[in-house]
């Protein structure tokens, strides 16, 4: 790192001495200076560069401070005085960086900013990759209804199990939050049943059927796997012969559970799609995306709406072609969505999902056109 100028450290040490304009100067001058060293800086001298910034962040305009904290925001070797004094700044837009990213800022340090400051700074944070259930605790205890749907929004964040019932409590009046809740991951199989039976029918569908956000990663690598075995993306498949024979067996009485679980057993799952699109009365354009691994809700659904027991359900899920198996957590979530509906609340949720798939598949095509409504489960 150049040694600063004998001006410079005049000015620097006089600095109390002069105007805003002085002490913009000098600020702008010693960030440029760490910004263009820090990875030749010793500790003593980002300690001396702290020392300036940590004592000027207070008497320059926000505008100047907040490109600093956007700046230092990813520098793990950040002055630690500064990223203490820019994550507590009143003023939201010059301490969000550093609440979002900075990895020198301790449990502490956020649990006091969460207690001491306002709910855009308790925002930021809910914004960290990262969040422990002391800080989610704190977090919804002191925020609002908006920093609630921050932390249900953010796959890193970890919940008590009292943080999750709180959270499961407030989505019964707020719809954004059920939907948010419905799709994560982590959600025990009890809270899941909770928030089913307390959310609106079309919330409730929206979320059963709709692909997990938080389970894109583990769907990327199971399509990617495929790919890798195949040699090229999923081919479309034409389920007409399929089609056919379980018409047929179904005439004859012969469609029945036992056979649809002989079908995922063999890996037959062209027949499987074809035996729930006929059994929920859906076509199988909307049955085949569910075999996908972040729609394993939407299968659960659609095998509850054709009749199915559990344990051919079950056998569907786990028999999923190029989907990874299923972790035990999914699985409790997979019996909670199953137990938790009647037969006619699973039929209506299959149909409101199949018109929604559908309708997504028809975008690029053409206009989107009214959906038919779907009268709601009696």
């Amino acid at each position: 790192m150049p040694a600063a100028s004998p001006d410079l450290r005049k000015e620097l040490n006089g600095a109390e001495e002069d105007g805003p304009e002085h002490d913009a100067r000098i600020f702008g001058e010693v960030t440029d200076l760490f910004l263009s060293n820090v990875g030749r800086l010793g500790d003593s001298q980002i300690a001396a560069v702290d020392g300036v910034l940590a004592h000027l962040v207070e008497r320059v305009e926000a505008g100047t401070v907040t490109q600093l904290s956007e700046a230092l925001s990813t520098i793990d070797r950040a002055p630690r005085q500064t990223i203490r004094k820019l994550a507590f700044h009143e003023q939201a837009q010059v301490a969000a960086p550093i609440l979002r990213q900075s990895s020198c800022l301790s449990d502490a340090d956020l649990l006091e900013i969460v207690k001491s400051r306002g709910q855009q700074h308790m925002l930021a944070i809910c914004d960290r990759k990262a969040l422990n259930e002391a800080l989610t605790d704190a977090l919804m205890r002191f925020g609002d209804v908006n920093v609630s749907n921050a932390l249900a929004r953010n796959t890193g964040a970890r919940f008590s199990e009292c943080g999750y019932a709180t959270l499961v409590g407030r989505a019964e009046k707020d719809e954004g939050l059920a939907e948010k809740l419905g799709v994560r991951v982590d959600i025990p199989g009890s809270l899941l049943r909770e928030l089913i039976g307390k959310v609106a029918d079309v919330v409730r569908a929206r979320f059963l059927t709709a692909p997990r956000p938080v389970a894109r990663q583990k769907a990327q690598n199971s399509a990617a796997a495929a790919a890798a075995q195949g040699g090229a993306a999923r081919k479309a498949i034409d389920y007409t012969q399929a089609q056919s024979e379980v018409v047929a067996l179904n005439r004859t009485g012969k469609l029945n559970d036992s056979l649809v679980n002989r079908f995922a057993v063999r890996g037959e799952y062209v027949l499987v799609v074809a035996a729930l699109a006929l059994k929920a009365d859906v076509k199988v354009e909307a049955i085949e995306p569910l075999l996908e691994p972040d729609r394993v809700y939407g299968l659960i659904v659609a095998c509850k709406a054709a009749r199915l027991t559990w344990s051919t359900t079950t056998m569907i899920v786990r028999n999923r072609p190029n989907c990874p198996p299923s972790t035990d957590r999914e699985l409790e979530q997979c019996v909670a969505v199953f137990e938790s509906l009647l037969l006619s609340v699973a039929q209506w949720t299959i149909r409101f999902g199949s018109d929604r798939i559908l309708a997504k598949k028809n975008e690029p095509a053409a206009a989107p056109t009214a959906g038919k409504k779907v009268s709601q489960p009696a």
